[in-house]
């Protein structure tokens, strides 16, 4: 008896539970799915799932007009669907430009290695500085990139697009050389404080006439750059002039160029400061064919540490820049920001600011 009892109470049990799921299935198929919503709306169901994942390739008339029908037949997404929405495609969009300069390239040498390390794809995007970036952001945004990294030179005014309308960007993003900003994640090297110890360095020295060769001065870089040389002699005492500097565009022909220049309006001048080894190395070249000494009459030292300045007659002095680990902190921030999007975890906004390096050598100090 209890036997038969045992059955009966598990074949009510069994035969409610039936009725449950039945009834559960009916109401599951009775719901409204996103289907519905784009056969209403009339658009394509891939229309509705941009609207709900705030995808920017979507124009505003048929934003409003799917949310719309989206109220109007009470439709809610499940949560598997947005969690799915969340998973990881492994790819990262890079933003670049000036690939002609070494700098750029090291960077980039540094997010391809990195990338490839934690198992990341890029899709490279290469602009001018006064280039539409909404076009940029739909393209990455169509291809369901995981995060930006925004690695374009902070030039002029090509940065003014932050105000209004990176807050309407639904992806990590994380910026390269750049100077400070409130609420925007970026790694940069620290400029002025490289060209403060490079002019320190000259000081040191007992140079008492520094030059500066700075780089084109709608460039953020170039401009951190002359200020911490105007810094460094101010803090020593010295003035400063305008007649004491001049500009070259990063390249080896306008540093030969910019020398001569200033060995005319600066003749005592017995130190000089240059923006970039490229241009340094020029210097050093037009100083020896004029018969100045190396580092007696003329010292010379540069910033970025290429690998051919250590290999000059005299070796360049410079300040080394690493760039290939700015690169790579920029994938390595951009990954914990993209985890911490899908664990719905706050991410800081928490910029990375790297020291450069003074490199002394024989353009500065003989060694024998």
């Amino acid at each position: 008896m209890f036997v038969s009892g045992h059955v009966t109470a598990h074949v009510t049990a069994h035969n409610s539970r039936q009725t449950f799921l039945l009834e559960e299935t009916l109401a599951e198929r009775n719901k409204t799915t996103i289907y519905d919503v784009a056969e209403k709306a009339g658009v394509s169901r891939q229309t509705v799932s941009r609207v709900l994942n705030n995808r920017q390739d979507v124009s505003d008339e048929t934003r409003t007009r799917v949310k719309k029908i989206m109220d109007e037949l009470s439709y809610h997404p499940s949560a598997i669907a947005q969690s799915l929405s969340r998973q990881k495609t492994y790819l990262f969009g890079v933003v670049i430009s000036g690939l002609k300069y070494i700098g750029p390239s090291r960077t980039l040498n540094g997010i391809t290695n990195k990338a490839q390390e934690l198992g990341y794809g890029l899709l490279l995007k290469e602009i001018e500085s006064g280039d539409n970036v909404k076009p940029v952001f739909q393209w990455f945004d169509a291809h369901q990139v995981d995060g930006i990294i925004w690695a374009v030179s902070e030039i002029g005014d090509n940065r003014s697009w932050l105000v209004d309308y990176l807050p309407s960007i639904n992806i990590p993003i994380i910026f390269l050389t750049m100077g400070n900003r409130e609420n925007v994640n970026y790694v940069s090297v620290d400029n002025y404080y490289g060209a403060k110890i490079a002019t320190e360095h000259l000081i040191s020295l007992g140079k008492k006439n520094i030059g500066h060769i700075s780089g084109p001065i709608d460039w953020w870089e170039a401009r951190q750059r002359k200020q911490g040389w105007q810094d460094a002699l101010i803090a020593a005492g010295f003035t400063p002039k305008e007649e004491h500097c001049t500009m070259g565009n990063w390249s080896s022909a306008s540093g030969e160029q910019a020398i001569c220049e200033l060995l005319v309006s600066y003749p005592e001048m017995d130190a000089v400061f240059v923006g970039n080894d490229q241009m340094a190395q020029s210097a050093l070249r037009v100083a020896l064919m004029r018969g100045l000494r190396i580092p007696e009459d003329l010292a010379v030292i540069g910033f970025d540490n290429l690998l051919e300045s250590a290999y000059l007659y005299p070796s360049l002095s410079t300040i080394f820049q690493d760039l290939q680990l700015s690169g790579a902190l920029a994938v390595q921030k951009l990954s914990d920001m993209i985890q911490a999007r899908i664990e719905n975890k706050s991410s800081l906004v928490s910029p990375t600011i790297i020291k450069p390096i003074l490199v002394v050598r024989e353009s500065t100090v003989r060694t024998a």
